[in-house]
């Protein structure tokens, strides 16, 4: 248990948290993570309101397998497995005292896998829950009580090969560029069932991931078959207005959700995500470190870069007349064919 089954630097063990106020415009996004193959521990929190948003790091060395998830001022507690969970973060930028509630079981989800031609750059295993929030948080020079009635979220750990740290040399890929990427991973939490839909394909329309479940109180996994999804966007952005996913029970029956998506935050910007231009999950850091600083949503240059994204949005949803609260997180990179997008900077009309 000391060491990794494989020597992959890519090898990680991930959480992320977020948590939201329905519709107030406010949303927590946070996670810890572990690359131990590349001997670096990190976490990040991040918190927007209204045009602003906070974000703050930490990183440190990791020499040896642990069982405690720390790292300068953030830590996670395992109150119950599975089920509750204190999530710490003291910065004098940003700071919470969180415990999480799952609703319904974690589900289990399909293995994730993203090849680069013979190689698979990706291959991951995640469990995901959605859940309420209660406890304490400090932002924006005010302390706000999160009160389970009002905040909820969705969580998921994952671990695998994923890129991390400082990036491959571009070899092949200098003269060969990705043509494009396009994701949906949403996570829903209704009063009587969880819903979780999850979609990659590539340029040409050709799914690679494809994963829909609703989970019912008594524990029950009913799988929905294979989502379509119809996505509608912001003139002139490739931001989404409004998506409709078309799922099927097993014994036929259609089921529709229809998707609002609303306060967001891009994870590429001060969360750590492939391609944000400050830091990266796994880069090396030094020891101790930590990093805070203050995003204007209404810069010019970050709306310029929406579009090379992954953009996670609280998200309302309704179901068959059932009213939900979940994720919306949304990537649609380049080329894709069945959104009628054909470069990099192309636009929706």
């Amino acid at each position: 248990m000391a060491r990794t089954a494989t020597t992959d630097r890519n090898f990680y063990d991930r959480n992320y948290f977020n948590a939201h106020n329905r519709d107030g415009g406010t949303l927590v996004i946070t996670g810890f993570g572990v690359y131990p193959n590349l001997g670096v521990v990190d976490a990040f929190a991040t918190v927007r309101r209204g045009e602003q948003q906070h974000v703050v790091r930490f990183s440190d060395a990791y020499d040896q397998r642990d069982t405690e998830s720390r790292v300068g001022g953030y830590r996670i507690e395992v109150i119950e497995p599975l089920q509750r969970v204190r999530v710490i973060c003291e910065h004098e930028a940003l700071g919470f005292d969180l415990t999480w509630d799952g609703s319904f079981d974690a589900v289990l989800e399909e293995m994730h896998t993203t090849m680069d031609g013979p190689r698979p750059i990706l291959e991951a295993t995640r469990f995901a829950q959605v859940g309420t929030w209660s406890g304490t948080l400090l932002a924006f020079g005010e302390e706000t009580v999160v009160d389970p009635s009002v905040w909820l979220g969705s969580r998921d750990r994952s671990w695998g090969i994923r890129p991390s740290g400082d990036p491959d040399p571009a070899g092949r890929r200098a003269d060969e560029v990705r043509e494009g990427h396009w994701w949906t991973y949403v996570p829903l939490r209704f009063d009587d069932y969880m819903l979780v839909v999850i979609a990659q394909e590539n340029p040409d329309g050709y799914r690679t991931l494809n994963h829909a479940t609703r989970v019912f109180q008594d524990g029950r996994v009913e799988q929905l078959g294979w989502p379509r999804i119809e996505c509608t966007y912001r003139s002139g952005t490739r931001m989404p207005v409004h998506a409709r996913i078309h799922l099927t029970t097993p014994a036929g029956e259609p089921v529709v959700v229809d998707v609002e998506p609303g306060t967001h935050v891009n994870i590429c910007r001060g969360c750590g995500y492939i391609g944000d231009p400050t830091w990266v999950h796994g880069q090396w850091k030094g020891r101790d470190w930590s990093f805070a600083n203050s995003i204007d949503l209404g810069d010019e240059h970050y709306r310029q870069m929406l579009p090379y994204g992954t953009i996670d949005h609280v998200a309302k949803a309704t179901c068959d007349g059932d009213v939900g609260w979940g994720l919306f997180e949304h990537a649609n990179l380049g080329r894709h064919d069945p959104s009628g997008f054909v470069g990099w900077v192309d636009m929706a009309p």
